[in-house]
């Protein structure tokens, strides 16, 4: 389980990306999120794909890595392109089987919205594949500065984030511990009617919120016991450097989010 998971994961590796300031990887997936809905056509979506080929690229990730991190969300994928090819009752009737009907605008949207998606999931593992949870604490900190006019406890809000990122990996092989200590005992996860296997997820579920919950009370007293109390005064180890290749991310996703307005039908 843990070696198809990428997301909340840090890869220790040499590469540009991973060498590039937190605020120009945060604020370039916070772009990409909004921007992603503006195509709709095949032009655009080549050229956000081509941007995230570009990115993954950079980063020395793996290609086979990182598909095997697409596998747990695979039928999730396939469930939103179904849905729209048998749900979307528009364009040319492109096959008709018995009550099945698939048009033209049903599998164009199909496709569409899961490139889209795994464009997605792929785009916001990058930022946690290539930087560590202190860098992105730090990145969301600075980004989000200036709404403590408001009183916003920014600081807090930012560490809560980045250390639910660095315990979905933890909760992930926690899970894995505990179903192989069911499976043991005999336990079936995968096979049998669906009610008992409803029954076979309580056992798993107690004692993951349980080993959750002191999860988080040992890291509130190590917390206490280092003297944190909050950001108010607080100083950095390691500063934040913004370098040209972090202008040159920012450029080229710009550059990208005007070709899309362009191109878009």
């Amino acid at each position: 389980m843990m070696d198809k998971m990428i997301f909340g994961r840090y890869v220790p590796v040499e590469s540009p990306m991973h060498r590039m300031d937190p605020r120009a990887k945060l604020l370039m997936v916070f772009i990409f999120v909004f921007i992603i809905f503006l195509a709709n056509n095949i032009p655009t979506y080549v050229l956000a794909a081509a941007f995230t080929f570009i990115i993954l690229r950079l980063s020395n990730i793996p290609a086979r890595f990182l598909i095997g991190g697409l596998k747990p969300v695979f039928y999730l994928i396939l469930f939103t392109f179904l849905l729209h090819i048998f749900f979307t009752k528009e364009g040319n009737l492109l096959f008709k089987w018995s009550f099945i009907e698939v048009y033209e605008d049903g599998l164009r949207q199909g496709i569409f919205i899961s490139l889209r998606f795994a464009l997605l999931i792929l785009i916001t593992s990058i930022l946690t594949l290539t930087t560590t949870p202190i860098s992105i604490t730090d990145g969301l900190e600075t980004l989000f500065n200036p709404l403590k006019k408001w009183k916003l406890p920014i600081h807090e809000l930012a560490l809560m984030m980045s250390i639910s990122l660095r315990f979905i990996p933890t909760l992930m092989e926690e899970t894995d511990k505990i179903m192989k200590a069911q499976a043991a005992r005999g336990t079936e996860f995968s096979s049998g009617p669906i009610k008992n296997r409803i029954k076979a997820i309580v056992p798993l579920l107690i004692p993951l919120f349980v080993s959750s919950f002191k999860r988080a009370e040992e890291l509130a007293t190590a917390m206490e016991s280092r003297g944190y109390r909050g950001g108010e005064g607080r100083t950095k180890y390691r500063l934040l450097e913004w370098e040209g290749t972090d202008t040159v991310l920012i450029a080229a996703i710009g550059v990208m989010t005007v070709l899309l307005f362009i191109l878009r039908a």
